[in-house]
């Protein structure tokens, strides 16, 4: 049932004011989350991904905070398509160029969270994104762009990312750069099904998919884990964001077909439709899988005619 006032209480972010569950995650660490007490819970498998990653205390657009932030059990899903690289770059700021798997072919996705457990406590996010070129690379080479492909390590850059709760705006939008705003999100990701329906201002729907979710393979905690390179501008300085993510179940499906991802009216729709997708290359989803996302740092971005 959602949380009613008397079941929240207000925390500071560098000035700005949010609510966040009374008794939750982030109302009694802030952020310096008590490991054993998340090993007992039974919905985390377990923690040894997060204590070989020890936090930092750092300052930031939101106040001094630690990092990294720990996402304890999620799931994801991720739609990749294809769009010609000159509709892409029409969205790109000019310093970043598409990641290119053929000449005038670029990759876009769209791409579903749902974080049960995290240092911020639940929420649900989605996201309209563009796959670039490393920013401080040259030509990629074969070997780049295969091991890209194969989401080892992405370069991305945010066109959209709406959030279900402010703690996730304010951190994501002050913290990170990212263009976040909170709506009406419902994400549902099991080993049969996968839906998310994220809603626009007037309560209508924005975006939505349903699809069967792809058979599952489980692995050992550490044993598969995959990394993202995101980049923001803050304040006029271009930062990267590195997250990684310890996968422990997941599957996909190449050309996948009865893709039920439907646009309506709103910012996420009006972003994927200006990137004109020619055709989906591939369906990932992680029914349970481990975040550490870091802070954003200065980062040198290459000067692009």
């Amino acid at each position: 049932m959602p949380s009613t006032e008397q079941d929240r209480v207000e925390v500071d972010l560098g000035g700005r004011r949010v609510t966040v569950p009374k008794g939750g995650l982030y109302d009694r660490y802030r952020m310096n989350t008590d490991l054993d007490e998340i090993a007992r819970d039974p919905r985390v498998s377990g923690v040894d991904f997060f204590r070989r990653l020890p936090k930092t205390e750092v300052d930031s657009p939101i106040g001094v905070t630690l990092t990294p932030n720990f996402y304890y059990r999620i799931s994801t899903a991720r739609i990749t398509m294809l769009a010609r690289s000159r509709a892409i770059r029409t969205r790109l700021p000019g310093e970043l160029a598409p990641l290119e798997i053929a000449p005038g072919l670029g990759l876009i996705s769209v791409m579903f969270f749902r974080y049960d457990v995290c240092d911020i406590d639940f929420y649900t996010e989605a996201a309209v994104g563009i796959a670039v070129r490393p920013a401080r690379h040259g030509k990629l080479g074969f070997v780049d762009l295969v091991a890209a492909l194969k989401n080892e390590h992405l370069d991305s850059y945010v066109l959209s990312l709406p959030v279900s709760t402010g703690i996730a705006q304010v951190r994501g939008h002050d913290g990170y750069g990212f263009p976040k705003w909170v709506t009406g999100l419902d994400v549902a990701i099991d080993a049969e099904r996968t839906t998310a329906r994220v809603a626009n201002d007037a309560g209508g729907t924005d975006l939505s998919l349903s699809v069967a979710t792809p058979a599952q393979t489980s692995c050992p905690s550490g044993e598969r884990v995959s990394s993202l390179t995101s980049y923001t501008s803050i304040n006029g300085a271009w930062h990267s964001t590195f997250s990684q993510t310890n996968v422990l179940s997941a599957g996909a499906a190449s050309f996948p077909r009865d893709v039920g991802l439907r646009t309506g009216e709103g910012r996420m729709s009006d972003d994927l439709r200006s990137l004109k997708p020619i055709r989906t290359v591939r369906l990932d989803v992680v029914t349970e899988g481990q975040l550490a996302l870091h802070m954003p740092v200065p980062t040198s971005v290459r000067t692009r005619n």
